[in-house]
């Protein structure tokens, strides 16, 4: 049998893709969709139809256009969000026998203007960094309790004695070592070229691709993860080097969210000085919190009322489908154990040097989280960098400017990056 493309109405658009979070109107319309879908109800499905889709495809050509693909493709098992642009959300559809690209369009009620299953070609990961020729990149690789965590080791090939090595820990999301993330397109390549930049000033480094992420292996699911996992594997890698009769100090380099996982670890593990880069002052339930301030009143209180959940110790098993993108069940617990920690706390308790790194133009962690950490420990170095975004480039302050940068893998660093952490570490004893 042919190869069939489910068809409903073509949608021609041309625009500037700029990731983001996905929309809570395509997540329940994609909810309500699969459910339809999986549940052979056509007719529920059509009743999404705006009334120009209805005109366009009458249900007598509908209903065995979507017939014709349950049988040949089976249930749609599973959807991961691409990418949104404009009014045109792009799926990644997983159906039994079968995967495609399926592109899903609102108009203002939330009705369907377009849907369309395309070819799917896997991503392509980020171009990558070329590594100076003076430095040497080896794999690495931990056991755990529940699998192993694969990371990279970047070391200059003729070092002069011990060295100097850095722990990188990735950002929130499903963030690789290198600090790309597919999901959210995200391809700046941000800690590969931190490895190259560190190597070539005499200081090797480990990245690592997190649990669930890239080449890392877990018996362990989404709905198990606990940010302590994240500590707990940072302290093993830590062990690991700390044990390489190599290096001279470990450093722990934290960025975004990964800042809360080193400062979780860092007092139990052989660390002699504290990198965070971008970390949010504020606690996670406050964080999420104010994401909902712009959304519909009624979805502000139903996110409301799942956090007060959370906060006794309560999941929401039967969440909202709106709610999905930020607190769907597979991801309540990691939330609740996110919740528990107070950034400004765990910087106080740390006993070693400590230097805190702040973009002025960061879009994600505003600038004053650095100025309020510097205030809770007096002793440590706070370093602004003006016109520095949150994956540590060069960016203006304008929104699509600043996003942009997200997907140029050979933009560099910010040049006033890497000589302030170099000096730091050079004196960290």
């Amino acid at each position: 049998m042919k190869k069939i493309i489910f068809f409903v109405a073509a949608l021609i658009l041309t625009v500037k893709a700029i990731a983001q979070a996905e929309p809570a109107n395509y997540i329940a319309a994609i909810t309500k969709f699969t459910q339809y879908y999986n549940h052979d109800q056509p007719d529920s499905i059509y009743s999404m139809f705006s009334a120009e889709m209805k005109t366009a495809l009458p249900i007598d050509n509908f209903k065995p256009t979507t017939v014709q693909l349950k049988s040949q493709y089976g249930n749609l098992i599973k959807t991961d969000f691409v990418r949104i642009t404009q009014s045109l959300a792009v799926y990644k559809a997983i159906f039994q026998n079968s995967t495609f690209l399926l592109n899903l369009a609102l108009n203002a009620q939330n009705k369907l203007t377009g849907l369309l299953l395309s070819p799917y070609i896997a991503d392509k990961a980020a171009p990558g960094v070329t590594l100076d020729p003076s430095l040497d990149e080896t794999p690495i690789l931990l056991k755990t309790l529940t699998g192993t965590i694969s990371g990279s080791l970047v070391i200059p090939k003729n070092p002069s004695g011990k060295i100097p090595v850095v722990l990188i820990i990735a950002d929130a999301g499903p963030t690789d070592r290198d600090g790309n993330n597919v999901k959210t397109g995200v391809s700046a390549n941000t800690y590969k070229l931190l490895a190259n930049d560190l190597g070539k000033n005499g200081i090797a480094s480990v990245r690592y691709d997190k649990r669930l992420v890239g080449e890392s292996m877990t018996k362990g699911k989404e709905a198990e993860l606990r940010v302590e996992d994240y500590s707990d594997d940072a302290m093993g890698l830590t062990n690991m080097l700390n044990d390489d009769p190599r290096f001279s100090k470990i450093i722990f380099f934290g960025h975004g969210e990964g800042a809360l996982v080193a400062a979780l670890a860092v007092n139990d593990s052989p660390v002699k000085g504290f990198i965070s880069a971008e970390w949010n002052a504020e606690k996670a339930d406050k964080i999420l919190t104010d994401q909902f301030k712009s959304k519909p009143l009624f979805q502000q209180d139903e996110f409301k009322a799942f956090m007060d959940s959370l906060k006794k110790g309560k999941t929401t098993p039967n969440i909202d489908p709106a709610l999905y993108y930020i607190a769907r069940p597979s991801i309540q617990n990691f939330i609740m154990s996110l919740c528990r920690y107070e950034p400004i706390k765990g910087i106080k308790r740390i006993k070693v040097p400590i230097l805190i790194i702040q973009g002025t133009t960061d879009k994600v962690v505003a600038t004053e989280s650095g100025q309020k950490f510097k205030k809770a420990k007096s002793d440590a170095v706070l370093l602004e960098i003006k016109n520095m975004n949150h994956i540590l480039k060069e960016a203006p302050a304008d929104e699509e400017q600043n996003i942009a940068t997200y997907s140029k893998p050979d933009l560099p660093l910010k040049p006033e990056l890497i000589p302030a952490i170099v000096e730091f570490i050079n004196k960290v004893r």
